[in-house]
């Protein structure tokens, strides 16, 4: 068991999650205390700006220096921490094209916090065919093993829904033996999730998101719009499949004419739709759906889920685990799997053809003189 120290700056683009996680990389043996950083005003504007660019282009060198400037100064106050799983900030993914693109340098992050830092979690995969993403699903499956552990849940499957910028859920058997095995997770991204509604709210009213869902809560959606939405080709896909931020960026057109409040309804009515679209896909219907990330905390969004899903609903919280600070927990675990090698991703969870270990490996300039004569220049970078 090791302490790591995971980070994330998820699709949002609110600020840094920092959380410690006591892991050997496949058991969990505690959570540690955990931590927020807000963006500045300027620094997502930096950040939104760069969205959908790729390295070299315009702008994406001042958010791969906000990235780590940022995690650094996040890093900082845990100086407890063996080891940083560092996620960095997407900017483009596009599997089946260009790739996947997370801002930021992890050997300038290591050289910055002087300890060894894992990152670049997504390329490999999609190097061997997967889509890079989702990635917290072995994860989820450790959660659940850990949850069961503690009489928090039922030995039986259950799901992770995560909601963030774009929603994905992992379907997870907490009783097999590890996440890689044939029937552990099934995991894959359902739709938008927050992402068009704080967008709505951010060009029409100036704020960051629907506070407690008022908006949403006070208008009626147009199903029209929901059905048509639903329509799109991605949603008959067989997972896993993953999305990029705006690959939905119709919707928000679609709702354009519609009022604030109708607007902001009919985007939670399609974010709940689909999810329930996804539903068919999995092996049986979960015990329970356990919602993560910031879509938790609009009761809007989770009155419609218990709506439209065959099962409870409910927030993660009530497995005993953090629903702020999740993913940033699954890069510490997951950082502490590719420190021994382990898989980080499946054919059911991404797509790739085999059990994958991404994430590249980078260390600080080691101060002996005899490594640093032998080792001069060389950040260790894999």
């Amino acid at each position: 068991m090791i302490r790591v120290l995971g980070m994330m700056s998820g699709t949002s683009m609110d600020g840094v999650d920092a959380a410690l996680i006591e892991t050997d990389g496949v058991r969990i043996g505690g959570f540690g205390r955990s931590a927020f950083r807000a963006y500045s005003d300027n620094e997502s504007a930096v950040l939104h700006a760069a969205l959908g660019r790729w390295p070299g282009d315009e702008g994406v060198q001042d958010a791969a220096a906000i990235s780590v400037e940022s995690h650094a100064a996040m890093a900082a106050d845990f100086p407890e921490a063996d080891l940083i799983g560092y996620h960095g900030q997407t900017l483009a993914h596009d599997p089946q094209g260009r790739g996947t693109h997370q801002a930021g340098d992890g050997a300038w992050l290591a050289r910055q916090v002087d300890r060894p830092v894992v990152w670049d979690f997504r390329s490999e995969d999609v190097r061997r065919g997967g889509e890079g993403a989702p990635l917290a699903p072995f994860f989820h499956w450790a959660c659940a093993a850990w949850a069961v552990g503690q009489g928090l849940l039922p030995a039986q499957p259950v799901a992770f829904l995560n909601l963030g910028g774009v929603g994905n859920i992992t379907w997870v058997d907490p009783q097999a033996a590890a996440p890689e095995w044939p029937g552990a997770c099934l995991a894959f991204d359902t739709g938008p999730a927050n992402a068009p509604l704080n967008d709505l709210m951010r060009r029409r009213l100036r704020q960051s998101h629907d506070r407690d869902g008022r908006l949403a809560a006070s208008g009626t959606a147009d199903m029209g719009i929901v059905a048509d939405f639903l329509r799109h080709p991605f949603f008959d896909r067989q997972p896993p499949k993953s999305l990029d931020r705006d690959q939905f960026a119709g919707l928000a057109g679609s709702v354009e004419a519609l009022p604030d409040a109708d607007a902001a309804a009919t985007l939670v009515a399609a974010l709940a739709g689909s999810v329930a679209a996804g539903f068919r896909w999995l092996p049986q219907i979960p015990a329970t759906v356990l919602v993560c990330g910031g879509g938790r905390r609009n009761p809007a969004i989770m009155a419609q889920l218990a709506r439209v899903l065959p099962c409870a609903v409910q927030p993660v919280e009530a497995a005993g685990l953090d629903g702020d600070m999740l993913e940033a927990q699954a890069f510490g675990w997951l950082a502490a799997r590719v420190m021994r090698g382990l898989p980080t991703s499946g054919p059911t969870t991404t797509g790739v053809p085999a059990p994958c270990c991404g994430g590249r490996i980078s260390y600080p300039r080691l101060r002996h003189d005899f490594f640093r004569r032998a080792l001069d220049g060389d950040d260790r970078s894999a």
